[in-house]
């Protein structure tokens, strides 16, 4: 008898940790059951991939969907359309919503609402703050939950945890990796009276410095060696933390942003005004530099957007009272892409970075891997195909990218979540079909 598949896809150039080959691939039921020459069997739909690339599901670890908040700048629903749009299959979301994802009430909550109105599949994850600590070991294993994250700075202060004494309580509780936005509050708060409303918006890179973010990672570090925590640093910024860093890879797993590897001051302040504003900044060539040598050195574990919309009214204000963050998640896998056609990392490597290294940072079960018995999860892309990013594009509510008229080689075409196409060729398919992703 042959095989029957629910979907296959047929002479795609599949890429595995250990090269590219043009294969086919077939699913049932939702996960990967064959790979190999498959034309012998019948399958309900069939995708001819001849010419494309056949990438494992792509992952965002880092994006703020602002969901509960205003919906006149994001949703759950928009901002993973903005997702499968942009070739990503799962999502991982940031707490430091309205309210704040910090109880088991607000978790529940969550669980429900986002596998009702998510495109992707999604990841969440629970604040640590100063008054929640005990709650973090239960809160951790519940469905759904990708690991904790804490601001030690750069944020409103009801999300800052700047104490020692507050941090080491989060570091010993749980096993869980903790996700760290590091930057030191003390420093911050100190050196404002230094700036006027009005500055330049390149001077954000001077406020929010090199020293700042230094001073928070080896706080960091150290509490990782104490306690024995696995600790993941959130958009590591500069040369300096890289170099350190590199030394404690035992303890710690990196983060670099598309917008670091992508972005360079002062010109993109000159051009872009309040609309290169984020934390940690865009800094200037040296950091620039330091962070693709991190990816090319192995440093570096995970790529993401750290999508962060704002209103344009917010963005525009003067500096610093203009809103800090950027979105990204549309525009990550066709940036990054790019980067592979000017030959700045191989396909392979963003592959790691983007499936495989968040896949393993955070155990999820199921994907980052083109494999049998995996999750049928695929983004499909055209290395060879030309666009040109731009705010109509963006289905975020606030319509807007930093990379707005930014010309790119290579753009998705597909995405598929568990054998479902959910994305081809710029057109949003069916309903929403997003769950939420398991964990180890």
């Amino acid at each position: 008898m042959k095989p029957h598949y629910d979907l296959l896809l047929t002479d795609g150039m599949c890429v595995f940790p250990w090269g590219e080959i043009a294969t086919d691939v077939g699913v049932r039921d939702g996960r990967i059951v064959a790979i190999g020459s498959l034309k012998n069997g019948s399958s309900d739909r069939t995708i001819a991939a001849r010419g494309l690339h056949v990438l494992p599901g792509l992952i965002d670890s880092h994006v703020h969907l602002r969901d509960p908040g205003d919906d006149a700048i994001e949703t759950v629903s928009s901002g993973t359309r903005a997702a499968v749009l942009g070739g990503i299959c799962t999502v991982f979301d940031m707490p430091n919503t309205s309210p704040a994802v910090d109880t088991a009430e607000m978790v529940a909550w969550k669980q429900e609402y986002v596998s009702r109105e998510s495109w992707c599949d999604i990841g969440f994850y629970v604040a640590g703050t100063k008054s929640n600590a005990a709650n973090l070991a239960a809160l951790e294993t519940k469905n759904g939950i990708c690991g904790i994250k804490v601001f030690t700075g750069g944020i409103a202060s009801n999300f800052v945890v700047d104490d020692d004494e507050s941090l080491e309580a989060i570091f010993r509780a749980g096993r869980r990796v903790v996700s760290f936005h590091s930057e030191d509050e003390e420093r911050l708060r100190s050196r404002r009276s230094q700036f006027r409303v009005g500055d330049p918006y390149a001077k954000h890179m001077e406020w929010h410095d090199e020293e700042c973010a230094m001073i928070a990672t080896r706080r960091l570090i150290a509490l990782a060696r104490i306690t024995g925590r696995r600790i993941h640093i959130l958009h590591v910024s500069t040369a300096e933390e890289l170099d350190y860093l590199k030394d404690h890879k035992n303890r710690v797993s990196v983060e670099v942003l598309a917008n670091h590897l992508t972005q360079i001051a002062p010109d993109c302040y000159e051009r872009k005004r309040g609309y290169a504003v984020m934390n940690p900044p865009i800094r200037d060539r040296r950091h620039y530099n330091a962070c693709w040598q991190a990816i090319r050195d192995g440093v570096v574990d995970t790529i993401g957007s750290d999508h962060s919309p704002h209103s344009r009214g917010a963005k525009e204000r003067p500096w610093p009272e203009c809103s800090a963050g950027l979105t990204g998640v549309q525009t990550l896998v066709p940036l990054m892409l790019d980067h592979v056609n000017a030959g700045r990392l191989p396909l392979t490597r963003l592959v790691d970075l983007m499936s495989a290294g968040p896949a393993r940072i955070y155990g999820v079960s199921g994907k980052g891997r083109l494999a049998v018995g995996y999750d049928a999860d695929f983004t499909l892309v055209d290395l060879q195909r030309r666009r040109t990013i731009e705010d109509g594009w963006i289905v975020s509510p606030c319509g807007w990218t930093p990379f707005d008229g930014v010309e790119v080689k290579g753009w998705p075409i597909a995405t598929i979540i568990r054998g479902d196409t959910v994305m081809f060729d710029d057109e949003i398919i069916g309903a929403p079909r997003g769950r939420l992703a398991r964990f180890r």
